[in-house]
């Protein structure tokens, strides 16, 4: 370790509590700091860019299509154009395309849509526009993967070409039936904006690629309940299959201001009974994208969506059109009442958990019946404005696949994990083990390349009894409204600076504080910091987070991916997210930078620190890669 780090001496002074709000967002003051260069292996150049100095074509505004997502009643990005537009340059719009994260060649998009596995393949449907970089004219994208990671983009699976969803073909959701055949459930805006029920089946189930969908001439299959509003009645869950040989499915929607999932029985996927609301919560607002789904009650196995009984939890999951963040809670699933019950009604859906406490909506799983897992798929939509959108040609990502299981050893709260398979990414490991890290300093961790990364950060829970017996009092910590990362407290805050540039003018922080609670316990904060992620004056940036539970004997740890734009965060295994869409205008290609830091008074223990480069996946349509005889 000796060799391995290298103390420059510099005068100390703490990371900045100082931001000069702009336009919007934070600016930082440029910061003087401790520097420890952390020597590890170099990463190769993986990304090759357009000349700096070149800027995007201005167009007029009368160019821009206008965003119409919110009159159809549906919910979409509208930021609108900057008051301040930052003036973008080539290189600086390009950099922001991520390198390992789902993403069309071009335009915008949206939610997930009816994900499966289906003869070895992988398949991804999408909310897609073919036609602009901001939403409208939403169709469904399509790509197959072998592995979750390596995409193929198929021609697109539907399109709005009836009066049934002639104003959009939007969320869904696929089911297996008895007999291996696929049912998919769509929502379809008419051609009076009304939100109704459709089906589709694949038109040659022996496709692995299942190209080609025909729609029901039964179409629409369901349309608005009395007392529902013709435009609060969308996207239908996977359907699962009950003892009386019926199946039942869920969809959002909302009476006044209670949010609501309603359920409907089936035989056939056709005609439909209106059965109970599955499950209400008063002053949430309009639920949709709900997903409703069994976890094991032990290991980390998934279940098929029909499967209840001993040793089965149920989740209950909703997206908040008000307030645009996935809730979900955790209960029982009473299937003589067809009644979701929360094992703790303070934890209730929108009351307690989120899926991730950052930019992240509209999220679907599904059962992977090769590996027995559930996967979670998220959209990640922008911050900037849709005018740097449009000029940049696309917007919007997906999550990296995350399985999902129930944790025992809380008992309170689902994980999230990357799909396995992403790890296959990893090259040129960098490992660092016991470095104290004193109050106020900042280390840098020597690697060539910091805008594609995997990162393993654990450090020893803080032991010091007198820092513990001056922990700050937990009711007054809040992750955005605490002063991020240029906050001091006694035990926090500490983490990583990613993609910063070296002399932290741009960084984001994902960081750690220890409070004490009301009866003398400590509670862990887990935050990611944007406010000081960039130079532009044109973006939504904040703090975001939450508290995670650290249980006995434990240490603190984080998994961080960063690729270019986006920043996802697993803290505790997985207990919390926190996902960041980052546009910098200084740390790009080899000016970014991953650091250490502890602005805590109190001196913290880096056990172990896990870096890897990942590689740049390359998404190709998949005629292309016939045409090239590649083996897919």
């Amino acid at each position: 370790m000796a060799n391995e780090i290298e103390e420059v001496a510099r005068p100390y002074v703490s990371l900045s509590d100082n931001v000069n709000k702009k336009n919007g967002i934070y600016r930082p003051a440029i910061l003087c700091v401790f520097l420890i260069a952390v020597v590890g292996l170099c990463g190769k150049t993986i990304f090759n860019r357009p000349n700096d100095g070149e800027h995007w074509e201005e167009r007029p505004a009368a160019e821009y299509v206008i965003s119409r997502g919110r009159i159809e009643g549906v919910s979409e990005k509208s930021v609108g154009a900057s008051i301040s537009p930052y003036p973008w340059t080539n290189a600086e719009l390009s950099w922001q395309r991520t390198g390992f994260h789902f993403q069309p060649e071009k335009n915008w998009m949206n939610d997930p849509d009816g994900p499966l596995v289906y003869k070895g393949w992988y398949h991804l449907f999408y909310q897609y526009n073919p036609d602009s970089a901001i939403w409208g004219n939403i169709t469904w994208g399509h790509a197959v993967s072998k592995d979750l990671v390596h995409w193929l983009y198929l021609d697109l699976a539907m399109v709005p070409d009836h009066w049934y969803d002639i104003n959009g073909v939007w969320t869904g959701s696929a089911t297996f039936l008895a007999d291996g055949s696929i049912a998919m459930l769509y929502t379809g805006s008419t051609n009076e904006s009304v939100q109704v029920q459709n089906l589709a089946f694949p038109e040659n189930a022996s496709d692995p690629l299942l190209q080609k969908w025909v729609k029901s001439e039964a179409n629409p299959v369901l349309v608005p309940p009395e007392g529902i509003g013709l435009k609060d009645f969308r996207d239908p869950t996977t359907g699962w299959i009950g003892e009386d040989g019926a199946w039942r499915i869920t969809i959002g929607s909302k009476l006044e201001m209670t949010g609501v999932a309603l359920i409907f029985k089936t035989e056939d996927f056709v005609k439909y009974e209106e059965e109970n609301i599955l499950h209400s919560v008063n002053d949430t607002g309009m639920w949709e994208c709900v997903d409703f789904y069994p976890v094991a009650a032990s290991g980390v196995s998934g279940l098929d969506t029909s499967a209840i009984g001993v040793g089965v939890k149920h989740v209950l999951k909703a997206s908040f059109d008000d307030d645009k963040h996935d809730y979900y809670a955790i209960g029982t699933y009473n299937a003589t009442s067809q009644k979701f019950i929360p094992d703790d009604p303070e934890m209730d859906v929108g009351l307690g958990l989120r899926y991730d406490y950052g930019k992240y909506y509209a999220s679907k799983t599904f059962y992977d019946q090769q590996k027995e897992r559930r996967i979670l798929w998220g959209w990640v939509g922008e911050t900037d404005s849709e005018q740097d959108d449009l000029r940049k040609g696309w917007a919007s990502l997906q999550t990296i696949p995350r399985h999902i299981w129930f944790d025992n050893k809380t008992t309170t709260n689902i994980i999230q994990w990357p799909v396995e398979e992403i790890d296959e990414l990893r090259s040129a490991p960098l490992v660092v083990e016991n470095l104290l890290l004193q109050p106020g300093s900042v280390v840098e961790v020597n690697t060539t390349e910091a805008a594609q990364l995997d990162i393993e950060l654990v450090i020893e829970f803080p032991e010091d009894a007198a820092a513990i017996d001056a922990a700050e009092d937990n009711a007054l910590y809040n992750c955005s409204t605490s002063g991020g990362a240029a906050g001091r407290g006694v035990l926090g805050p500490f983490g990583l600076l990613v993609i910063a540039e070296k002399n932290l003018t741009e960084q984001t922080a994902v960081y750690f504080y220890v409070a004490k609670s009301a009866d003398g316990k400590l509670q862990t904060f887990f935050c990611h910091d944007e406010l000081r992620s960039s130079l532009a004056t044109d973006l939504i940036l904040g703090v975001h987070g939450s508290s995670v539970p650290v249980l006995a004997n434990e240490s603190i740890s984080v998994r961080t991916l960063v690729d270019h734009s986006i920043v996802e965060s697993y803290a505790q295994g997985g207990r919390r997210c926190i996902t960041s869409r980052i546009y910098p205008t200084q740390a790009l290609d080899g000016a970014a930078k991953l650091f250490l830091f502890n602005n805590a008074t109190t001196a913290v223990k880096v056990q172990s620190l896990d870096v890897w480069q990942m590689e740049t996946v390359f998404f190709h349509p998949y005629q292309q890669l016939e045409q090239e005889h590649l083996v897919v």
